[in-house]
């Protein structure tokens, strides 16, 4: 059963009860992330998420971490471009325990001076880090190429330089503007009562968030279809594409998925069988759908020789153009709805997933995902909504590109 709750400050719930289990997932869903923040604030989303771990009116950063671990749970975090979730996962008979723990550091983290500073270092390193891991910098680097540098262009961690500056001021303001209840979402999925989740989002949620005006923020979407490129000197040169694709709730979405699965999405779609397969260019190629409210990307990426850019962005162009032409077989329809099918039914199997996907699902359309309505849906879908899916991923107007190793000029775009 679902169960869902909208209270008084403009704070949602949503409970996903599951019989049978032992176990109980949740998480507060923050509907905040690099997109919305400005040039001056862009990674403090990232930098609070990590800060909120770090210190409370009632806990220090090793308290947090010791009173999770004492009742065996486990507890996470993650920014995206659009929301921000923090979670937990715990036994159900410690479910309480836990939730006053994430609530503690979510409404009550202090962020003292001394570990902003060394979190920034940690911050710095995992900047370091992406620098040095080039398929990652690669779809960075695409992501500005394509929405350039506001909304879903900024990077997720954000600059060094905003990093180093942060103070606690800001990160305090950002979240009295941004964490107000109507743009939080207490998401549960597994096996809790659904009196008992009320009563503990009541308890330790509602009761702390004070009521405010909320405004939502413009994002500034632009999609401007260039090709950049960052010079490294490793062994691989590393290349990605982005076409403009279907936003988050489109009718369409999960044929674009099946389409996009045939196209790049396992070992035996199109762009792995002939880039990797028959030509040998490229140890990893894939594709994959990126659905945001406004819409969305189609990102194909390749990490392959110098020596052989120009034969591997031929060869992904080749099979884009052949697929856009003479669409796909019956059997690579079939397969790629099975593909879809599974993945969203094998979700349902993961708590943590379904805490998320029901959450994000509630955060941005006010309603309550149905998985087994969807699997149903990808069960009834036709090859012409394939089809038309198809046809409407693959503007090449607004084509962009992205390199990252060895070179000195960006990549060439055939429109």
């Amino acid at each position: 059963m679902t169960y869902t709750k909208t209270f008084p400050s403009g704070l949602r719930m949503v409970v996903k009860k599951i019989d049978g289990l032992l176990s109980v997932s949740m998480g507060a869903v923050v509907g905040t992330g690099s997109c919305f923040e400005t040039e001056r604030e862009n990674g403090i989303s990232h930098f609070i998420e990590h800060m909120m771990f770090k210190g409370t009116q009632k806990r220090t950063a090793f308290e947090i971490s010791d009173a999770m671990d004492r009742i065996g749970a486990q507890v996470n975090a993650f920014t995206s471009k659009d929301i921000t979730c923090y979670y937990a996962k715990s036994t159900s008979d410690h479910a309480g325990e836990a939730f006053e723990i994430l609530s503690d550091f979510v409404l009550g983290s202090v962020f003292p001076e001394e570990e902003m500073d060394r979190e920034k270092g940690v911050v710095l390193e995992e900047i370091s880090m992406v620098e040095d891991t080039p398929d990652d910098l690669c779809l960075d680097v695409l992501a500005e190429a394509y929405f350039g540098k506001e909304g879903y262009g900024r990077s997720i961690l954000g600059p060094a330089e905003n990093v180093k500056r942060f103070s606690r001021r800001e990160l305090f303001d950002y979240i009295e503007e941004r964490y107000a209840p109507e743009n939080v979402v207490i998401s549960f999925a597994g096996n809790i009562d659904v009196k008992y989740a009320e009563e503990l989002v009541e308890k330790y949620f509602e009761s702390g968030m004070k009521k405010r005006a909320y405004k939502a923020r413009e994002k500034k979407i632009s999609l401007c279809g260039g090709s950049l490129f960052k010079v490294k000197d490793i062994e691989q040169v590393h290349i990605a594409f982005a076409y403009p694709s279907l936003r988050r709730e489109d009718k369409l979405m999960d044929a674009a998925l099946v389409m996009n699965t045939i196209l790049g999405g396992g070992m035996s779609s199109r762009l792995f069988q002939k880039v990797r397969e028959q030509m040998g260019l490229a140890y990893t190629v894939y594709s994959y759908i990126s659905s945001f409210t406004e819409g969305g990307l189609l990102t194909i990426y390749a990490g392959v020789n110098p020596a052989n850019v120009q034969k591997a962005q031929d060869a992904i162009f080749d099979t884009v153009s052949d697929l856009c032409k003479n669409k796909f077989t019956d059997d690579e329809f079939l397969r790629g709805k099975e593909q879809l099918k599974s993945s969203v039914i094998l979700s349902q199997e993961n708590t943590a997933s379904q805490m998320v996907s029901y959450g994000k699902h509630m955060l941005f359309t006010g309603e309550v995902f149905d998985p087994e309505k969807r699997a149903k849906e990808i069960g009834e879908m036709t090859r012409e909504d394939c089809e038309k899916a198809l046809a409407m991923n693959f503007d090449a107007e607004k084509l962009a590109a992205a390199a990252v190793g060895k070179l000195d000029a960006p990549l060439t775009i055939d429109r």
